[in-house]
């Protein structure tokens, strides 16, 4: 097994040996229980689903809480499945914690749900630099997309224009973070830098291959 589900505490900063000043992302990692091991002979393919978080079993359904219970573990709130198995695959209802599966100085690859940020205007969400400026004469146009392109011929706007819309809320993949420090009892892990998403967001740690 490979990675675990987490939860987003927030950010810190750390000395290492060194004496230079890491800022870090503090995660509760685990513990994380297997509820499910896909095989090529019976699914197609091979993957591992775990689960973290538990969750009262008055708010699970029926389907969800018959396969805890064939697991053999707590109704859990998030189920996600890894398919990065790059040693042996776990066995239905283990519990996996932060400290069998990660090491300071591994590296790993974050994935979570970035901040939603609504309706944005182009200025935000594109990084446009607005229509001209007011010496130019124009009014109220700092933050506006300016011209579409689009004039007789196609008499449409191209898809795939870059325009105001929807921000964040999307998937995002952090590549190649640096575990700093491991705190085994308190199920944390401290990894370099930032990751997406607020605090008590959900993500996804997966460890790199070891070289």
């Amino acid at each position: 097994m490979s990675g675990l589900l987490g939860k987003k505490i927030g950010m810190t900063s750390v000395f290492d040996a060194a004496g230079r000043n890491i800022v870090c992302t503090v995660i509760e990692a685990g513990p994380c229980y297997v509820t499910q091991v896909r095989t090529k002979e019976t699914d197609g393919y091979e993957s591992v689903q775990i689960g973290f978080g538990e969750k009262r079993d008055k708010l699970v359904n029926k389907p969800m809480k018959g396969h805890f219970d064939k697991a053999g573990v707590n109704s859990l709130r998030t189920v996600r499945e890894f398919d990065d198995l790059v040693e042996r695959a776990p066995n239905i209802g283990e519990e996996l914690k932060v400290a069998e599966l990660f090491k300071e100085g591994d590296t790993v690859t974050v994935v979570g749900t970035s901040k939603g940020k609504g309706f944005q205007g182009v200025v935000k969400r594109h990084g446009f630099s607005g229509v001209g400026g007011r010496t130019h004469g124009q009014h109220n146009r700092e933050r506006a997309p300016g011209s579409l392109g689009a004039s007789s011929y196609p008499s449409r706007v191209m898809k795939g224009r870059r325009m105001a819309g929807r921000t964040g809320g999307d998937r995002v993949t952090i590549k190649n973070l640096k575990v700093v420090q491991i705190l085994a009892d308190s199920n944390l892990i401290l990894i370099s830098g930032a990751i997406p998403g607020a605090n008590n967001g959900i993500v996804e740690i997966h460890r790199n291959a070891r070289r």
